[in-house]
């Protein structure tokens, strides 16, 4: 049978709209604009609008989009699906990037975090389509729209459940400036809001935070390959705890994997630290450098007690803490070697303490990676979440220019 889309008349208005469309693009409309004047007056003060209460965005540079899922096995008596992966999927009116980019959230967060940010404004993933990129965004198994399985249904394949409370958002994300006890706390200015409860932004942000699974994001790496396998080449994207999903999945699939941003990676390399004492606390923490699991080195390692390190005498700068390296000659991560890597730490975050350490790992062990430190380049003011604070787009600017110039 003919499809609708096929058929003369359709294409020709489809033909159209889409051109329309594109024009208004152009125009470089973002955030929370007016209805066009293109648009029936009538529409304009519809009561079916939604109420300055609910914060939109004007999407006139998506052309297409979608959602599916990857992933996941039957697991149980009786059998049910676990370890599938929701991916939200955006497609511009003209794609002129040569790879698509796909994001990687951080812990008890999920994909919205790319979207939109809590005060309403469009999101990386809507600047990224600006650009001309195809667009990805995960919920990791087992978190978001990705099925949790509780125990009493498959012997707890999912591992147990943690969320994170209003006054640990407020201590190392948003209210840091009053409530912080790290180094750069005083430097936070980009929060959106005063970034307490009460307030409409940060209750809007809490309410975007979900549990999180122990095999979430070992879950995710596996489910991520799967996804590469179909979609890839990529350039990943990746925040906090989803740099360990991105270095893990960049190293399954090398080939697929064009190019790699660390915001914040989850850290330190080798030991635990204390953000507020700046320093090393004792106790096992990414024994395989810049992961707590086995990635691909030469000569091989079979136990992470192969890899032979020390403490470097002093930190880079003050308020951070020495790295852990290795011993040379140093053991080279063969497969992550023709990656360019970028990895950025803002300058009001409780991360600075320790976001040196993993670049120098992977510098180290072959990985071409650049570390930026935001204020080095213009950018003051950040926390952990960038991507939701009042300069995100300054941020997201600056990762696609470095893109530009180093992925080929």
């Amino acid at each position: 049978m003919t499809s609708l889309s096929s058929r003369p008349v359709v294409r020709l208005i489809t033909t159209i709209f889409v051109l329309s469309s594109t024009l208004l693009a152009a125009c470089g409309q973002r955030g929370n604009e007016e209805v066009s004047q293109a648009e029936p007056e009538e529409a304009t003060h519809s009561p079916a609008m939604p109420s300055d209460a609910i914060p939109t965005f004007s999407t006139d540079s998506i052309a297409r989009k979608g959602f599916f899922y990857v992933g996941g096995e039957y697991v149980g008596d009786p059998p049910i699906m676990g370890g599938q992966m929701y991916v939200d999927v955006w497609q511009p009116h003209e794609i002129t990037q040569p790879y698509p980019v796909l994001i990687f959230h951080g812990n008890g967060q999920t994909g919205v975090d790319w979207q939109q940010t809590p005060d309403g404004r469009a999101g990386w993933a809507y600047y990224l389509i600006e650009q001309g990129y195809v667009v990805y965004m995960v919920d990791y198994p087992a978190r978001g729209r990705s099925t949790y399985i509780p125990e009493r249904f498959a012997d707890g394949v999912h591992g147990g459940l943690g969320i994170r409370t209003a006054e640990q958002l407020e201590t190392i994300w948003t209210n840091v400036e009053e409530k912080g006890n790290f180094p750069l706390n005083d430097n936070h200015t980009q929060w959106p809001g005063e970034g307490k409860p009460g307030d409409p932004i940060f209750d809007n942000f809490i309410k975007t935070q979900v549990q999180f699974a122990g095999e979430s994001t070992r879950l995710a790496r596996l489910a991520a390959m799967e996804l590469l396998d179909e979609i890839g080449p990529v350039v990943l994207l990746t925040h906090s705890q989803g740099g360990g999903v991105g270095f893990g999945v960049a190293d399954g699939r090398p080939g697929q994997v064009k190019g790699l941003i660390t915001v914040e990676p989850g850290g330190p390399q080798i030991g635990r630290v204390s953000t507020a004492d700046v320093a090393y606390t004792g106790g096992a923490a990414n024994s395989w450098g810049p992961v707590n699991y086995p990635l691909t080195y030469d000569p091989p390692v079979d136990d992470p007690s192969e890899l032979i390190t020390y403490l470097e005498a002093e930190a880079g700068q003050a308020g951070e803490v020495p790295c852990y390296l290795q011993e040379e000659p140093a053991r080279q991560l063969i497969n992550m070697k023709e990656i360019p890597v970028l990895s950025i730490s803002a300058d009001g975050t409780y991360h600075r303490v320790f976001d040196a350490c993993i670049p120098k790992w992977l510098n180290q062990a072959g990985v071409k990676t650049d570390f930026v430190r935001l204020e080095d380049v213009g950018i003051s003011g950040n926390g952990h979440m960038m991507m939701l604070e009042l300069n995100s787009d300054d941020i997201i600017e600056f990762i696609h220019k470095w893109i530009q110039e180093n992925v080929s």
